[in-house]
């Protein structure tokens, strides 16, 4: 307990400060009664750990929030730089995380008895709660459902229940969709940081209290609907101008505009942020011999596989003709580096078939720059673009990064 105030009533002074609502909270706590730590999620804590305190899972628990808060971060930047772009100033964004009654949930495990105890439970919160014992099964319906949580038990047939997490996390359509695990008393630390680091939102220990149980679901909830309001809001208020009517990606000049954002930000935070400049080897050959309905459907191919294979923190656009660029904050040199290698044997290595008769080989050249102290937005576009022309210059399909 604390003087004055207690962690709770501190914890809810920090949520309800628009300065300070969007910052993770993590309470740790001599308490170990159910209802304190359900007094704690409700205060507005992103988790609520008790003492003694293991520091393995606390660091990876916040890594985990420490990338939640990143992803959110990002798309109120990109909100703000989408405002400046149309001349409208949102007060706020459009609220409705609190409505959660008509929220679907799907759960995941194969012991009947417990997942049964599970759907009437949070029948009492949501209207749609759906069981499913069989992972094929399971795997299906929540790609193909949008889902507003999905709990998971670990310990499904051996190791599947992680594999089972990758799956999710890393197909488009449930990329943002929380997922909340079930742990034995018995587990390790393995499972859990495991399972936080490849992007699992929450967990619970079984035997589950049925108060912790909801107060966790909701919270995961009430996240999944404010970020899909956030980007409600940030689509609702793109308009052509600002897209790229070929590739739908953005341009070049909403490009411009949130570097400028971004890279103000980053320099008085002293963050990393890294560019890659990308340009389609041989692009006029393209139109020359397939003419140009083959090459914007060249364009819009090698847009979808830079787009399926960056972060959701990353903005990609077309920069103008055949060339493209990516964004890349949070990012050394030395892994944007990787990052455009690995984006070029993307390319280089699967045939594109735009054409009826025959696939055709097509390569991408790169340029690699990072931003430094001091550096314009046209100064970090320019080394990117240096890079480019030394990549192309020396044979194409090739990564070229900006040297020290």
């Amino acid at each position: 307990m604390m003087p004055i105030m207690d962690g709770f009533q501190v914890c809810k002074v920090l949520k309800s400060d628009p300065t300070t609502t969007y910052i993770p909270v993590v309470m740790i706590t001599a308490l170990h009664d159910t209802y304190d730590k359900v007094q704690g999620i409700n205060s507005g804590a992103d988790d609520f750990l008790s003492k003694p305190i293991n520091d393995i899972a606390l660091f990876a628990r916040i890594r985990s929030l420490v990338r939640l808060k990143m992803l959110i971060d990002e798309l109120r930047l990109r909100g703000q730089t989408n405002s400046e772009i149309s001349g409208v100033i949102e007060n706020q964004i459009m609220d409705y995380s609190n409505q959660i009654s008509d929220a679907s949930i799907l759960i995941i495990d194969q012991d009947i008895t417990q997942s049964e105890e599970i759907c009437i439970v949070l029948k009492e919160c949501f209207k749609n709660v759906v069981v499913s014992h069989n992972i094929s099964h399971a795997l299906k319906i929540g790609i193909e459902n949008n889902y507003d949580l999905i709990i998971i038990n670990v310990h499904l047939a051996g190791e599947e229940g992680l594999k089972l997490c990758s799956q999710f996390r890393s197909n488009v359509n449930t990329r943002y969709t929380p997922i909340l695990i079930l742990l034995d008393e018995q587990d390790d630390n393995y499972n859990l940081i495991k399972a936080l680091d490849m992007g699992v939102n929450d967990y619970l220990v079984v035997p589950l209290d049925k108060n912790e149980l909801k107060a966790r679901a909701n919270l995961q909830v009430k996240r999944k609907r404010y970020q899909d309001a956030l980007r409600a809001n940030l689509y609702h208020n793109m308009k052509m101008a600002i897209k790229d009517p070929l590739t739908n990606c953005y341009n070049r000049y909403y490009f411009d505009m949130h570097l400028k954002n971004i890279m103000k930000e980053y320099s008085i935070k002293g963050k990393e942020l890294s560019l890659m400049m990308i340009d389609v080897d041989h692009f006029k050959k393209v139109n020359d011999n397939f003419g140009h309905h083959a090459g914007d459907e060249c364009l819009k191919q090698i847009q979808r596989r830079i787009g399926e294979n960056i972060r959701a923190v990353d903005l990609l656009a077309r920069f103008g003709g055949e060339e493209f660029i990516v964004l890349l904050p949070d990012t050394k040199i030395n892994e944007a580096q990787m990052i455009a290698e690995r984006m070029r044997c993307i390319i280089a290595e699967k045939p594109f078939d735009f054409l009826d008769s025959c696939k055709v080989n097509q390569t991408i050249s790169i340029g690699v720059a990072q931003m430094s102290y001091g550096d314009s937005t046209n100064q970090l576009i320019e080394n990117a673009d240096k890079c480019l022309y030394k990549a192309k210059n020396s044979g194409r399909n090739k990564v070229v990064v900006q040297s020290n």
